[in-house]
């Protein structure tokens, strides 16, 4: 029933889409149901009013009806989906507060960064310098950008009052644009099963009046945790459950990078740098000054530091040679055969042999 209970606009257009699909659904489930009754008490053996018709064999009126209802439908949820993939698309910015609401020019987004741990949340608020494990606090609305990744297990950040559930994937940033509308608490968890602390993967979710926001911000800056280093987010990172709520007071700038990078532990070189250094090995050159754009583009273009190969069936006769697999004939004429190749035993094969009944031995050939 949360779901149907939502605090934030997309989650209520997300509410609105289900209770239409399954509206719309249902404009066939029902008559179908009440017709199956209908049917049954009609055309019962015991009816004294039953119509017997042998040489009925069609009906255009029930053609139309069965065929035209289910395609109608297809066609409206079909452009429900389509506009409601486009209009409730994660990555795309938020237009709209709530219904009939815009979102006021000059609006700063609030920029939310989540990294899914085994087995707990980690939010970090770069533009606060704050984080906090396993509660998200927001102010309500205001537009919040979040960028989401996770260190080892694909996880599901799924807070059903605000949002959809969206992937959390390690070595990859995914994205989900959202807003409260009203303040109250709820839960967030992951919706991917991740092992044994999975059913405790959960976050506590509170949507705060702007006034009550800022002061809930004050109260994580002057927070005993201290801050949030690589050698504290690296302590954070070992698999734990029912983990406390924590707060950080400040944060080492870039650690969300890092994160997705796989490059929190010192020394450790990123993956956005080792992927750059691969592209600019395999591209030979930096052409353009794109890194990587000397890369060959398939199998039809030259080498860089080769000519092209030519193609085996384009070779000449005398150039394609033999391998080690093809044994030639000793004489011309001669069936192949490395130790007597006239032999018929050479071009004899068991599998034409007749298969011997059950329980009878095979001959062995000399």
């Amino acid at each position: 029933m949360v779901v149907m209970n939502p605090a934030g606009d997309i989650a209520v257009q997300q509410r609105d889409l289900i209770l239409f699909s399954t509206g719309i659904m249902l404009l066939v489930v029902v008559p179908v149901m009440a017709l199956t009754v209908l049917f049954a008490w009609r055309y019962r053996r015991g009816n004294a009013d039953k119509t017997y018709d042998p040489n009925f064999d069609h009906s255009t009126t029930l053609e139309l009806a069965i065929w035209s209802i289910p395609l109608l439908i297809i066609v409206a949820l079909s452009a429900v989906t389509w506009t409601s993939t486009h209009l409730l698309d994660p990555f795309r910015p938020l237009e709209r507060l709530s219904a009939g609401r815009p979102v006021p020019p000059n609006t700063k987004t609030l920029q939310v960064q989540v990294v899914a741990l085994d087995w707990k949340w980690l939010f970090i608020y770069p533009d606060l310098g704050i984080a906090t494990v396993n509660e998200l606090a927001l102010p309500v609305d205001v537009p919040v950008r979040f960028s989401i990744t996770s260190t080892s297990q694909f996880n599901t950040f799924y807070a059903p009052t605000m949002a959809g559930m969206i992937y959390a994937m390690p070595g990859m940033q995914s994205q989900l644009n959202a807003v409260l509308n009203k303040p109250g608490e709820s839960w967030g968890y992951s919706g991917n099963y991740t092992g044994r602390g999975y059913s405790n993967m959960r976050f506590r979710l509170r949507g705060l009046a702007p006034a009550d926001f800022n002061r809930w911000v004050a109260e994580v800056k002057g927070s005993k945790q201290g801050v949030l280093a690589p050698g504290s987010y690296l302590a954070l990172e070992r698999p734990s459950e029912k983990v406390p709520v924590l707060h950080f007071s400040s944060v080492t700038p870039g650690l969300f990078d890092r994160a997705l990078n796989g490059c929190v532990q010192p020394g450790k070189p990123c993956m956005v740098d080792v992927m750059r250094r691969d592209m600019a090995r395999g591209g030979g050159n930096t052409a353009n000054g794109r890194m990587g754009s000397g890369m060959p583009a398939g199998r039809d273009t030259t080498p860089v530091n080769a000519d092209k190969p030519t193609p085996a069936l384009q070779k000449a006769p005398e150039d394609k040679g033999s391998g080690p697999n093809v044994t030639k004939p000793a004489t011309p004429g001669a069936a192949p055969g490395r130790q007597k190749p006239g032999d018929p035993r050479n071009r004899d094969m068991s599998a034409v042999d007749a298969i011997p009944a059950a329980g009878a031995s095979r001959v062995a050939r000399a």
